[in-house]
């Protein structure tokens, strides 16, 4: 029996001096007014590691090596459809962070974990107040 895929995403945890870099996404249809993390989905044929650096560079200008990536935990969620989400901390980076895409974000800011800006995606918020690493969360099945 063939199985469907499951959309796979990637969200990328850049921080510094206790700031988290969030953007609020705009344009999309999805999640739209939402603040979440810099990320996206995993093309055919990519590796959720080059899905990570590639969403980074789109979104924002940063660029971060392979070996610069942290895994931090997954998501396994039921949204629209069956979706897992793949959540990694950049170590370190290069640029300073832009809106690149002015058709899916409206702002972009370094933001306070404590002082988390609202209304944010809510599995993004949760993965965010993960203590234990790695983690994993299935969110929406029961």
């Amino acid at each position: 029996m063939r199985h469907p895929g499951i959309p796979t995403g990637v969200h990328v945890v850049c921080e510094g001096d206790g700031q988290v870099l969030l953007m609020r996404r705009a344009g999309t249809g999805f999640f739209d007014g939402l603040y979440s993390l810099p990320g996206g989905h995993v093309e055919p044929g990519e590796s959720v590691r080059a899905a990570a650096i590639r969403e980074l560079r789109e979104e924002t200008g940063l660029v971060v090596e392979e070996g610069d990536l942290a895994w931090l935990g997954v998501v396994h969620r039921l949204s629209d459809t069956n979706r897992i989400d793949f959540f990694f901390r950049a170590v370190r980076w290069e640029g300073k962070p832009a809106i690149l895409e002015p058709g899916k974000c409206d702002r972009l800011g370094w933001h306070g974990r404590e002082d988390l800006p609202r209304p944010m995606v809510g599995y993004v918020e949760r993965a965010l107040n993960q203590s234990v690493v790695p983690w994993m969360l299935e969110l929406g099945w029961a």
